[in-house]
Formats: structure tokens, C-alpha cells, sequence
């Protein structure tokens, strides 16, 4: 019999009575409806028992068996391993982020200051693209954490403000004193948010001496370029022995098994990254990359395996950080030792130039102008202004060069064929006029690391993400002025403007050096195919690189020009006789005395191998 059959019983007894009492005039009647009413509700008891009685045996070996289950998988830990997930939502200056009660878990993470290359909204953490668990031992073997079930405690601020810090925290009771704690610490305008995990009390459930973190995740594509986005991608680390290292970004896949331990790692695409950072060793970790099954909303899959000490975990000795954010140098410096590195500034010394000269001067010139384009031009003006001295030296370098060819062509008509003796006398022509003919490529030389060091830097630079300028809607991509209905083998299926200017001002500034250039034959036509090659791998490269080319072609073409009406041919003939005769009796350099006797000696092994062929006939 169920609660209601009672109370029914019940309150038709109570008026059964009352109506006794107060009509014993009709006694037969109360009689019969008495005996209808009781006959009727005995006849319901008889019924209703049987089905009650059956639900609730069901439900009770359902949950038997479901409790018995959660014992035999969970352990000591059954009683928080079942019950109801529940979504907290805490939004900051930085990212909107959401928090599951199952597993006491980050769910979400919004970066609220970005948005996709479609105006979507940029989620750059989401549990539905990840695969991942915290595993530690106990009596019953393996359990994860994230498949028990936590409750937050208090009422933690939901939104914060600059300055702003709370801490929000996650607690699965199992006993008294006996309980796993999660804390997270949020600021209201930071991208790293801290964490903290303790078991208290739990000695003899939790058994062995690590944690293991395995994270599978599917990166999301953010960019427009699916292929670019692709090769920027990679999971980095770094260690206490061999500092940051990470896999290669353009490999489709790659794995690496790292044996001492790591401090922090990292799942890095070109402009966003999610990482996490410990001052608690991790050991014996194992990443991987891979594409395998993937379609084109993601660019990559990242895997990662560490071990973590229990000991530490166990006295709240260690502390951790995730960091949700975006690649920004300035930025990522404040996070962990070597973060920085995540952004990639090109190989040494190109990685010297970027880090100590063009990042300081671009972010002085951003915080003054919110053009980037404008911002380009006036770096290119400031690095060829302090690159002027040597574009100098190297042009009139060339002009001298140019002067010497009549007699150059002359030593060559000399000696035919005989291109070592022609050179040993193009040398001591050199020598005696006083032209070093390397002086020319060391001034072009010393300007090869800012020229490569741009190749690094737009391309990494996520202060150009979707910034425009002139038909480029994003410098930090290509602009595409035509989409072709097919691809072009190493060009690609679009057209870039500012990749052909670029081409243009190239081959116009060769056609400018050709003019006071000593270089004919083969060799000078040769030297035109290098802009177009260019034209080619730059077509799909960030259009603030094209562009930053562009300007400096512009601008070398127009220092070319004033350089050339300032040089006076005949004066510098006047000079190289003069040093002619100054030099007539001084001595050979050192140097030239083994070119000489290099040159010399590699003359005679040629004639002593004719000979020996001579001999032979």
C-alpha cells in the first residue's frame, strides 16, 4: 500500500466515523455504504500492491546493481562517482569560460577579444574536442577524475572586472576528512588562470606515486588558409635539461618520448595556443601530431602523456597554470621560462634581430599608430635610414667595379681560355687600384639578417590578424585580388597583389644595380629569374611581408637614384689610377699570397694531369 492509499483510507475512516456520530438515524444506510467503500478499497489493496511491489523491487535491484557496479570500478570513490553535471559560466575582461561539475573540469573557453577568420566566435578550448583524463591509482585500479562528480563551494563572482581575482572551488566529499579539492584562479584580466589539486586524506585509497594526464586534442581551425594553418601548428615543451623544444610544425605527423622532465607543454597553432604549465617536474612524457580522420574544421590533432608526482599533489606542494591565449611575444614573456619561444622569430642570429630590434621599435610605433599598414612604412623608412651607410658603401662598391671593366674585359682576352691565370691577374688589378671585390657583398651581407628576419616576423605577428590595409582584408594573410578556377603547381588557386608589385619592384631594382654591375654574360640574365621564383613562394605568404618588400624596393630604388647622381665616374677613375701608382711597389697581402699560391698550385696539378693523359695515348 502507497502513501496515498493511506491517507485515503485514513480520511474515509475519519468521515466514516463523523457521520455515525452525527446521523444514527439512518444506520442502515452508513452500514451499506460502509461496507460498499470498505469492499472497494480492499478490492484496490488487493490490485495495487502487486504493481508496487514490483516497481520498487525493480528499482531497488537496478540500484543495486548499478551501486554494486560503481563499487567494483570506483572503489572508495563510488559514492562521488554518479550524480548530475552542472554548467558554471565566469566571464573575465579576456575569455568567457565555463566550468562541469563532472570531473570539476574547464568545459569551455571563449577568447573574447578575437573572433574566427568568419566572425565566429573564437573557442579555443572545448570538451567536445577533447579526450582527457587524470588518472590515479587505487585498490580497485585505474580511476579518472574526470569521471567523478564535484560540487562548487560558495557563490564565486561571475564577472570580473581589471583587477578582479577569485578563486572558484571544486570539492568531492567521500567521508569526513576525506575528500579531492580542485581550485581555480581566475583574473579578471589575465589569459592564465591557476590551478590547484589536493587529496586530503586519502593515503590509503589513493596508492602508487603519480598522476597520469593523458590529452588528446583536436585543434580547431581558426585562419583562412587551411594549408598555412597547418604547417604552423605543433605541440611544444620545455624541459629543465634541454630547454624548449617542441615537433615539427610542418610534418602531417610526428611523436618524440621525452625522458627528463618537462615544466610546461604546450598545443601551439600560429596564433592562439593553449598550454599547461607546473613548477612540479612532469616525467617520462610522450607528444604526438597527427591529421589521421580529420576534416578541414580542424588543423591538427595533439596528443600528450605525462606523469606527475602524487607526493606533491598529496602535500599541495605544487601549483599549476593553464594558459588559454593568444601568441603574443610581449605577452607570452610573463608566463613561464621560454614561453616566448612559442612564437618562432627564425634560427640564429635571425631570431636575435627580431627579439631586440624590429618587435621593440613595432610595438613603440603601435602605440601611436593604429594603422598597420602606416606602421610598416614607417619601419621600413627607419631600418633603411640606419641601414643607409652600408646601401652606400655597396653602391659605390659597384660603380667602382664597373669602372675596371675595360681593363677586366682586356686580361680576359689576354689569356683565352685560361680562366686561372685571368683571375690571378684580376686579382693584382684589384690589389693595385686598391678595390677589395668582396666590399661590395659585405654590406649586402650585413643586411641579410633583417631581411630574413622579416620572413619570421609578419608571418608570426598576431598584432596583423585580421587588420586591413588598402584591398588586403588581413595583413596576416594573403589578399587575394582573383580566385582561379584551378591551381597553378607551387602558386597556388589565387592571385596576390601585392606579391606581383613586389615581383615588379624586384626586377626594377635588378635592372638598377645591372647598370653600374661589372656581371655579363649568362650570369646577368640569370639573376632576373630570382624575383619571379620569389613571386611564386610568396604568393601565399602574409600580405604584410609582400608589402613590407614592396616599400623597400620602392625605397632602395629611390636611394639607388640619388646615390648614383651623387657618384662622379670620372672622379673615381681618377682615383683607382692614382691608388695605382701609389700601390705599384707595395707588397702582396698575406692573403693574396695564398689565393695566389692556391691558385698557382691548383694550375700546375691541372697540367700534371694533362700530361699523364698525354702519356696514355
Amino acid at each position: 500500500m502507497d502513501k496515498n492509499q493511506a491517507t485515503g483510507l485514513i480520511l474515509i475512516s475519519i468521515l466514516m466515523i463523523a457521520y455515525f456520530w452525527f446521523f444514527a438515524d439512518a444506520p442502515q444506510q452508513a452500514e451499506n455504504i460502509e461496507s460498499n467503500q470498505v469492499e472497494q478499497n480492499e478490492k484496490q489493496q488487493e490490485a495495487a500492491p502487486s504493481t508496487n511491489t514490483k516497481e520498487a523491487t525493480s528499482v531497488i535491484e537496478n540500484d543495486s546493481s548499478l551501486n554494486q557496479k560503481l563499487v567494483n570500478q570506483f572503489g572508495a570513490f563510488a559514492g562521488v562517482a554518479k550524480g548530475e553535471s552542472q554548467i558554471s559560466t565566469f566571464n573575465t575582461e579576456t575569455i568567457a569560460i565555463q566550468f562541469d561539475s563532472k570531473g570539476g573540469r574547464i568545459k569551455n573557453v571563449e577568447l573574447l577579444d578575437f573572433k574566427t577568420h568568419d566572425g565566429q566566435p573564437l573557442i579555443i578550448s572545448n570538451q567536445e574536442d577533447e579526450e582527457k583524463e587524470l588518472l590515479f591509482n587505487t585498490a580497485n585500479g585505474e580511476v579518472n577524475l574526470y569521471d567523478l562528480y564535484f560540487e562548487m563551494q560558495g557563490s564565486p563572482k561571475r564577472q570580473l572586472s581589471n583587477g578582479d581575482t577569485i578563486d572558484i572551488k571544486f570539492v568531492a566529499q567521500l567521508a569526513s576528512g576525506k575528500s579531492i579539492e580542485q581550485v581555480y584562479t581566475l583574473s579578471g584580466n589575465q589569459y592564465q588562470i591557476g590551478y590547484t589539486l589536493a587529496f586530503n586524506g586519502l593515503n590509503n585509497e589513493v596508492l602508487g606515486d603519480q598522476l597520469t594526464l593523458r590529452w588528446n586534442k583536436k585543434m580547431r581551425k581558426f585562419e583562412k588558409d587551411l594549408e598555412q594553418s597547418r604547417m604552423k601548428v605543433t605541440m611544444n615543451y620545455y624541459s629543465e635539461e634541454e630547454g624548449m623544444d617542441g615537433l615539427s610544425e610542418r610534418s602531417e605527423e610526428d611523436s618524440e618520448e621525452i625522458t627528463e622532465p618537462v615544466k610546461w607543454f604546450s598545443f601551439k597553432q600560429n596564433f592562439f595556443m593553449e598550454a599547461l604549465i607546473t613548477d612540479i617536474p612532469m616525467k617520462r612524457a610522450e607528444f604526438a601530431t597527427d591529421i589521421e580522420g580529420l576534416s578541414d574544421d580542424y588543423v591538427k590533432r595533439g596528443k600528450a602523456k605525462v606523469e606527475i608526482p602524487l607526493a606533491e599533489v598529496t602535500n599541495k606542494a605544487g601549483e599549476f597554470k593553464y594558459y588559454f591565449g593568444p601568441n603574443n611575444y610581449k605577452t607570452l614573456q610573463k608566463v613561464a621560462p621560454d614561453f616566448e619561444e612559442n612564437v618562432y622569430l627564425g634560427w640564429f642570429p635571425i631570431s636575435l634581430v627580431n627579439k631586440y630590434v624590429i618587435i621593440n621599435v613595432f610595438y613603440v610605433l603601435e602605440k601611436y599608430i593604429s594603422n598597420y599598414g602606416l606602421i610598416i612604412i614607417i619601419l621600413v623608412f627607419l631600418i633603411k635610414l640606419a641601414l643607409s651607410p652600408l646601401s652606400y658603401k655597396s653602391y659605390v662598391s659597384m660603380a667602382k667595379t664597373k669602372v675596371l671593366k675595360p681593363q677586366l674585359d682586356e686580361i680576359k682576352e689576354k689569356h683565352g681560355g685560361d680562366m686561372q691565370k685571368a683571375q690571378a691577374d684580376q686579382m693584382d688589378l684589384y690589389r693595385k687600384v686598391g678595390v677589395n671585390p668582396l666590399s661590395g657583398c659585405i654590406p649586402l651581407l650585413l643586411q641579410m639578417p633583417i631581411l630574413f628576419a622579416m620572413f619570421y616576423f609578419f608571418p608570426s605577428s598576431i598584432e596583423l590578424r585580421q587588420e586591413s590595409f588598402l584591398w588586403a582584408s588581413d595583413l596576416s594573410t594573403y589578399d587575394s585580388v582573383l580566385s582561379l578556377p584551378f591551381t597553378i603547381p607551387f602558386y597556388g588557386d589565387h592571385v596576390s597583389l601585392f606579391t606581383i608589385l613586389m615581383t615588379l619592384s624586384t626586377l626594377l631594382i635588378t635592372w638598377s644595380q645591372g647598370q653600374v654591375s661589372s656581371v655579363q654574360g649568362p650570369m646577368k640574365n640569370i639573376q632576373y629569374f630570382m624575383p619571379v621564383i620569389f613571386m611564386f613562394v610568396l604568393n601565399s605568404f602574409p600580405a604584410a611581408l609582400s608589402f613590407y618588400y614592396l616599400i623597400a624596393n620602392l625605397i632602395t630604388f629611390g636611394q639607388q637614384t640619388l646615390i648614383r647622381r651623387m657618384i662622379d665616374e670620372d672622379k673615381i677613375i681618377g682615383i683607382l689610377e692614382e691608388n695605382k701608382k701609389k700601390n705599384v711597389n707595395k707588397k702582396t697581402s698575406k692573403f693574396q699570397q695564398r689565393l695566389q699560391e692556391a691558385m698557382k698550385a691548383s694550375e700546375e696539378a691541372k697540367k700534371a694531369k694533362d700530361k699523364g693523359k698525354k702519356k696514355k695515348k
